[in-house]
Formats: C-alpha cells, structure tokens, sequence
C-alpha cells in the first residue's frame, strides 16, 4: 500500500518542477525515505534520475516555447556537472557510515545526509516565501550581462550540495540566474530546469558504479513524476505563481521541521 501512496505521491514532484523550476527535490527524497522506505543514500541517488529526468522533459517544453537559455545552461551547468560527478562518485562512497560522535551519540551517515537535506529545506522554504517582486522587475528591465567568475562559483556549490543530498538545488539556481546573469523569472525557471537535468543525470551515472538499482520501481517513480511535469506546466499558465510559490513554502517549512524532529527525537 504504502508503495503505491508513493507513486501518487510522486506526481507532486513533477508538478512543483513545472510550476516553480525547482522544489522537485525537496519532494523525492522524504518521499522515497519515509513512504517507499528507501535508505537515504539510495534515495539521494534515486533522486537524480527521478528529478534529473523530469527536469529534461519539463525543460524541453520550455525550450520550445523560448523560455531556455543556453549561454546560462553552459556556463552554470558545466561546472555544476564536474562537481556533482565527483561528489557522487568519490566523496559519498568514502564517507564512513558512523561520521563522527558527539559525547556517546553517534551520528551516522544516514543521519547527516537527511540533517543537511532538512536545513535546506527550510532555507528553500525561506527563500520561496521571500518577497521578490522587486529583483524581478530589475532583472527584467536591466541590460542582461553575465557575472561569470560569480556563476561558475554559484555552478560549483550548487552541483556539490546536489550530489550530497541529492537535491536539483533549484532554489539556488533561479535566484542566481536573475541576479547573476538578469534573466527575467520565466527564463530562469526554464534555464534552471535544463541545468538540474542536465547535472543530476549525469551525477547519476556516479552511483550506477556504486550501488545496485532497482530499476522497475524507479522507472514507475519517474514516470508518475513526468506526468506530474506536465501538469505543472499546464497550471503554470493559468495559476497564479507568486501565491502557490508562497504556499509551497509553507509546506516545505514544515516538512523540513519534521524531518529534524523525526531524525533527532522520534527515533
């Protein structure tokens, strides 16, 4: 049973990636851990091809309608991808799985990861319910130049949390396109979508070399989440995006407290 809420929950992970650009993340992993009762480092990998490929299908759709940026894509994404490579194939299989002790408690890798994956979500949330009308209309009506040495940075920093907790990293990504490279809001949504697909799949391919997949239930997972990609982007045409992005970022708030209360005192 608690498998299939799973799929039908699935579909709330397209829909946020078609809505916003981002949030998709923030979905899949406490989905896959706490309904499909997934580990949280197989979740974090699950995550990439899950989001990476829905971000594919939901960006190209973008593209299409002239909402993608590729000189964004190039300069964000490549250093993006050589970070979330190396972290998913180098640094997450050397972390031991008792990290380090504090007193007589132990605190485990699994632990960490979902601790981490929790502060981001509420920095997600916070940044979500941060009013951002104003940088909008500046980067709309600003001469777009790019701050290069400032992306590449932003690219390597976002790829190394992806590959940690397995998150798109969307959040980030937007808000560094409208302020870094002046894109107006509904091309940094579609540029974002095309960066985190384009670094989480490849990020991906790091964890194929080191753990077994279960393929059937990931291909079911993804599928779910792509026909949610789908209807995000139809109700992006018709919702009001400021409102839902507010309302998601209450939940996400949410979610992300429980998390830290589940993992540091409910266990």
């Amino acid at each position: 049973m608690m498998e299939y809420i799973g799929y039908i929950a699935s579909v709330l992970i397209g829909i946020s990636l078609g809505l916003i650009g981002g949030g998709g993340s923030i979905l899949t992993v406490p989905i896959l851990v706490y309904i499909s009762g997934v580990t949280p480092m197989t979740a974090t990998a699950y995550s990439l091809f899950v989001v990476g490929l829905s971000s594919l299908i939901g960006g190209a759709q973008k593209m299409r309608q002239g909402l993608v940026c590729m000189r964004s894509v190039l300069v964000f994404g490549i250093p993006s991808i050589i970070s979330v490579y190396t972290v998913r194939k180098y640094v997450m299989p050397a972390i031991p799985e008792t990290v380090f002790h504090l007193g007589s408690y132990a605190v485990s890798k699994s632990l960490l990861i979902m601790m981490v994956f929790a502060v981001l979500m509420v920095l997600a949330a916070l940044s979500m319910l941060k009013k951002d009308k104003k940088e909008g209309v500046e980067a709309d009506s600003q001469p777009r130049k790019f701050n290069y040495p400032l992306i590449l940075v932003e690219g390597l920093v976002v790829g190394a949390i992806t590959g940690f907790v397995g998150a798109g990293g969307g959040f980030l990504i937007i808000p560094a396109l409208v302020v870094l490279s002046k894109l107006p809001m509904k091309t940094a949504v579609g540029t974002s979508l095309m960066i985190i697909a384009i670094k989480s799949l490849i990020g991906f391919t790091g964890d194929i070399q080191t753990m077994p997949i279960n393929w059937t239930f990931l291909m079911i997972f993804s599928l779910m989440a792509i026909i949610g990609i789908f209807v995000g982007n139809r109700l992006s045409e018709r919702v009001d995006g400021e409102s839902l992005k507010k309302g998601f970022g209450w939940f996400v708030l949410v979610m992300g407290a429980y998390i830290i209360v589940k993992e540091l005192w409910l266990k």
